[in-house]
């Protein structure tokens, strides 16, 4: 329910209050417009934002604004667009001032939800309120965006860095399924060092995920209800300190394969709230003309935390596995300490005016990319099913999940399949085989970019997405075929696979999911950004534990049947595209058709 105050009738003395209010020195804003002269604003208007409850009064003490609640009852703080409510009450004040009617036209929407909450500014911007450069916000907060999920993936990858050295002993599949026992003088670390110590961390992997998806779609719900810096900062610290208590299973010298999974499967719950929240942010700041191209770059965040933690960890190893849990960890703190205090979640919590010259169409776009002109904005926040109903939700989730089967089978048993594969007939250290897995997440940069730009090009998302899936069938063959001949066959082939793996995953994530949260079927509701980002990766992440667990099994018989589930894999993720594809082609021989039919009326 919302809540709006007007103000339409002169405003008399009656309305101020009893004791005279001081004055402050200098020119002050007149309707709004900084630096234009005026008479001086009674100061009770000047500071932080008042209650509405108190705004209220202190505009209309003798009557109730049509549709609002009596003064006496309290009205609650508005969810977002607060500071909006606040530079209505300033241009209401400029009149009171010289004495006239506030007829300015704005109305404050004011939500009636007490047990929602607003987002407020940073504590670290709050000193540079003279700061309303757009292009200064959106650098800030695509650059702290890009740094947290770095944090999150940069943690993520370590268990798969540290896996062969947990379990050096493990029988796994070499070329087409003949079985081999290696680097039996590493004693690995109990229980993951016995017979079925693979399939014990495919569990670790799996229960991870499970929870992880799982609580995406509660994030998402969260995020679309919460100030989503808080969101984010508890997610990064949280995760910090579940991931460093893994790592202390080093020194505390346990044993126990459920202390391993309780925290791991902790560290997962508080994981599960940074992506809703970091897509939603970016979508907020950013409009949909070239969403694809800078999402596509935003996102190589992925890559480059997987391939900074797959460096750091592998280069930690030799102090003791402990320390490529520890070191990262603590690195994610101090970033998420950092995000705290300086990120800026939205502009109007920045407090930038819809109608200043520098951003009106920058803002238009990012709010409401989809919506009609002049259609109202919705702030309530959208349910669970009624998001799955937004056209293309479910088609694009469900190709997600087979993309992010494969993806996350990459990040989680590629450094051990190169270590337990014989690369020119040579087995790679476990520190070796970490550091070269790398080159797939550098493929998967260029593959995100390309995909982003492609889809911006032909304004195609599915038929971008499809057609890479497709591509990555061919790719994963080969890369399974031929990469065991030598180095540079198996880096060229690792480096084509990640592009085309990555490529469709980092493009559903990111510009699909933004798109899809402010689709025009929402009617203006701009509260479903973080729902739908939650829903669609958190079905992804379904498919993400699923295919660590299966390999984890698998793999103990032949590698090539771990291949082949991936090969299957991203032909489903294609063919579940395929209504939309076809939509999209309609679309397009449409538009070519009244293209050549205007172009021959012409002649």
């Amino acid at each position: 329910m919302e809540s709006t105050i007007s103000c339409e009738t002169p405003c008399s003395d009656s309305t101020r209050t009893t004791q005279t209010p001081k004055k402050r020195k200098g020119k002050e804003t007149q309707a709004g417009q900084p630096g234009s002269k005026g008479k001086e604003t009674p100061s009770f208007f000047l500071p932080s934002r008042p209650s509405p409850a108190r705004a209220h009064f202190l505009l209309n003490p003798h009557q109730t604004c049509s549709g609002s609640p009596e003064v006496g009852g309290g009205l609650s703080r508005p969810r977002r667009g607060g500071d909006s409510f606040l530079y209505c009450i300033r241009k209401c004040a400029s009149a009171l001032a010289s004495g006239t009617s506030c007829s300015y036209q704005q109305s404050c929407h004011l939500m009636a939800q007490p047990h929602e909450t607003t987002s407020t500014k940073p504590p670290g911007l709050r000193l540079f309120r003279g700061d309303k450069a757009l292009r200064n916000y959106q650098t800030l907060a695509l650059v702290l965006t890009f740094l947290a999920y770095t944090c999150f993936h940069m943690t993520r990858k370590i268990t798969s860095i540290v896996k062969s050295e947990l379990d050096p002993q493990t029988r796994v599949g070499s070329a087409w399924g003949r079985l081999h026992t290696r680097n039996t003088l590493n004693v690995g670390w109990y229980p993951f060092n016995t017979s079925d110590g693979s399939a014990l961390l495919g569990e670790i992997d799996v229960a991870f995920l499970a929870v992880y998806s799982l609580g995406m779609f509660f994030a998402g719900h969260l995020g679309d209800r919460m100030d989503l810096r808080i969101v984010l900062t508890i997610g990064m610290i949280g995760t910090a300190i579940f991931t460093a208590l893994f790592g202390a299973g080093y020194w505390l010298n346990i044993h126990s394969f459920y202390y391993f999974l309780i925290f791991q499967m902790i560290s997962g719950l508080f994981q599960s709230s940074g992506w809703p929240s970091v897509v939603a942010v970016v979508g907020n700041w950013f409009g949909k003309s070239k969403r694809g191209l800078i999402m596509g770059i935003w996102n190589s965040h992925t890559s480059i935390g997987n391939i900074s933690g797959s460096l750091l960890a592998a280069a930690l190893l030799k102090y003791g596995w402990g320390w490529s849990f520890a070191i990262p960890s603590f690195i994610m703190a101090l970033v998420g300490l950092v995000v705290f205090f300086f990120l800026p979640v939205s502009p109007e919590v920045m407090e930038i005016e819809i109608n200043d010259g520098e951003i009106n169409s920058d803002k238009d776009t990012a709010k409401e990319p989809l919506l009609e002109p002049g259609q109202e904005v919705k702030h309530k926040a959208i349910g669970f099913l009624e998001a799955w109903r937004i056209p293309g939700v479910a088609p694009f989730a469900l190709c997600l999940f087979f993309s992010k089967l494969v993806a996350y089978t990459f990040l989680y048993w590629l450094p051990f399949y190169i270590s337990h594969t014989p690369i020119g007939n040579e087995y790679l250290s476990d520190a070796m085989a970490g550091s070269l897995s790398t080159i797939f997440d550098v493929g998967g940069v260029l593959g995100g970019v390309l995909a982003g730009h492609i889809s911006d090009r032909l304004n195609a998302r599915a038929i971008t997405a499809a057609s890479f899936m497709y591509c990555a069938i061919p790719a994963l063959f080969l890369y399974r075929t031929y990469g065991s001949m030598s180095m540079t066959w198996n880096i060229c082939l690792m480096f084509i696979t990640g592009m085309f793996v990555n490529g469709p995953y980092a493009l559903i994530t990111t510009a699909v999911s933004a798109d899809l949260g402010t689709h025009s079927s929402l009617n203006g509701n701009s509260r479903a950004l973080a729902t739908v980002t939650a829903i669609i990766d958190g079905t992804g992440s379904v498919g993400a534990a699923i295919g660590p667990l299966l390999t984890g099994y698998i793999s103990t018989e032949s590698w090539s049947a771990v291949f082949t589930m991936l090969m299957a894999a991203a032909l489903l993720a294609g063919l579940l595209l395929t209504h939309l594809v076809c939509a999209e082609l309609k679309g397009k021989l449409s538009s070519v058709s009244k293209c050549v039919a205007t172009c021959s009326d012409e002649v």
